[in-house]
């Protein structure tokens, strides 16, 4: 009897996954523990291991295609078995699947490319997966050249017609056209969002439109955190590995708690969640976009204890090996452009949250001495952005006054 293979549920917290690339082709033998394919949540990437064994009999869903989770992706059997029963709903019958070779003794039969590529503009059908993608992404699913059966338009082919533009052969414009076509897409490449990055995307749009955002700048005398760092660096071993950033997370996670509805949740406009501790939000840049893992109860947690984490997070995120349920659940957000030099600048909101800090670079900068004169002391930025219907400016300054405080005399924080 064939079985279903079904699409993981990477974490409590995510519903769909995108297919990556498949790793097996119908007719291939499959063992349990191959991998069949990559998938994709918005925020990290893994590989489908096979839960049978026999041969891959049909794939329900091809590379990019979303799809819940729980739901069969493909079925694995004995050759010939009937695998109609584990379709899901709105998977692509068999016959989109792409087709199989010829038999030897069928070479006579039409050639294939009267098949297997129908003139784009034809009156062939066009499946139900591919008018939904074209009305997506604005083209017009009948000029793509079909694939499927009997010249049928199915996915793949809206998606050529998507990268590669018009086939030659449903041109009706001048012979120069074409050259001319060539010429400009020469000049640039359209690039499709991966799955983070549409989750980016959405957040950030959904984020600017929904909340009353406001940013106050800050700056403090960094002197007393850069020499706590000399003398990490100093004593060697573990300690040395502690970083400016690490301090400051330190310092906020003690510090955020004094204006509580900065460590909350919007649930909606009339109601806000406060938390008893500070999960905080750190933003990670990795090669597939911003991630933001999460500390849990950071408040409760050593300077070094949030050192090691914050890097064992970030290590998953990098690799993309991280459980998308370290990703959720932060009550406050810092994120960290120092390292580029960033003097100042907007950090967005990651809802529900009620609020981020922006960390900035030092720059020397000078004030009036004891002695009457000028003297230089490096300053450190931090910008706070806060959703204003939850916080007011007096409260949330009043915060980063004590942060800055905190900052410039972290040992007695530590002690407290």
């Amino acid at each position: 009897m064939a079985n279903a293979v079904i699409m993981p549920k990477a974490g409590i917290t995510v519903e769909s996954c995108i297919i990556g690339n498949w790793q097996k082709k119908v007719g291939d033998a499959v063992k349990l523990g191959d991998v069949l394919f990559t998938y994709e949540t918005d925020k990290a990437s893994f590989e489908c291991e096979s839960t049978a064994e026999g041969q891959l009999l049909e794939i329900f869903f091809q590379d990019g295609d979303e799809v819940p989770c729980l739901m069969n992706v493909c079925a694995v059997g004995d050759p010939g078995e009937d695998v109609a029963s584990l379709r899901p709903d709105g998977a692509p019958a068999a016959e989109e699947a792409p087709a199989a070779a010829p038999a030897a003794g069928t070479a006579a039969a039409a050639p294939a490319v009267s098949v297997a590529a129908a003139p784009a503009g034809s009156d062939a059908s066009v499946s139900p997966r591919a008018r939904k993608l074209a009305e997506i992404a604005g083209v017009d699913a009948v000029l793509a050249a079909g694939t499927g059966p009997n010249g049928r338009v199915i996915e793949r082919d809206v998606r050529r017609l998507m990268e590669e533009g018009v086939p030659a052969a449903a041109e009706t414009a001048p012979a120069a056209a074409p050259v001319a076509v060539a010429a400009a897409e020469a000049e640039y490449e359209d690039v499709k969002f991966s799955g983070i990055r549409r989750a980016i995307s959405k957040s950030m749009k959904g984020s600017l439109s929904s909340m009353a955002q406001l940013t106050h700048n800050f700056t403090f005398d960094a002197a007393a955190i850069l020499n706590y760092r000399k003398a990490l660096k100093a004593a060697g071993g573990e300690l040395a590995g502690i970083t400016l950033g690490d301090i400051i997370l330190y310092a906020v996670s003690r510090t955020v708690l004094s204006c509580p509805d900065l460590n909350a949740h919007m649930l909606d406009d009339n109601n806000i969640r406060l938390f008893k501790h500070v999960n905080l939000g750190v933003a990670v840049d990795t090669p597939r976009g911003l991630m933001v893992p999460t500390i849990f109860r950071a408040d409760e947690k050593s300077l070094l204890e949030i050192s090691r984490e914050v890097k064992e997070l970030a290590a998953a995120c990098r690799t993309g090996a991280i459980s998308p349920d370290k990703l959720s659940g932060a009550s406050f957000t810092v994120s960290n452009l120092g390292s580029f030099g960033v003097e100042s600048f907007t950090p967005v909101i990651n809802p529900p949250q009620t609020g981020i800090i922006g960390v900035c670079t030092t720059v020397d900068r000078p004030r009036k001495a004891a002695d009457g004169g000028i003297e230089l002391y490096p300053a450190m930025a931090l910008s706070l952005t806060y959703d204003h219907r939850a916080v007011d400016g007096a409260p949330a300054s009043r915060m980063m006054q004590e942060l800055c405080r905190n900052l410039e005399s972290f040992t007695t924080l530590l002690a407290k």
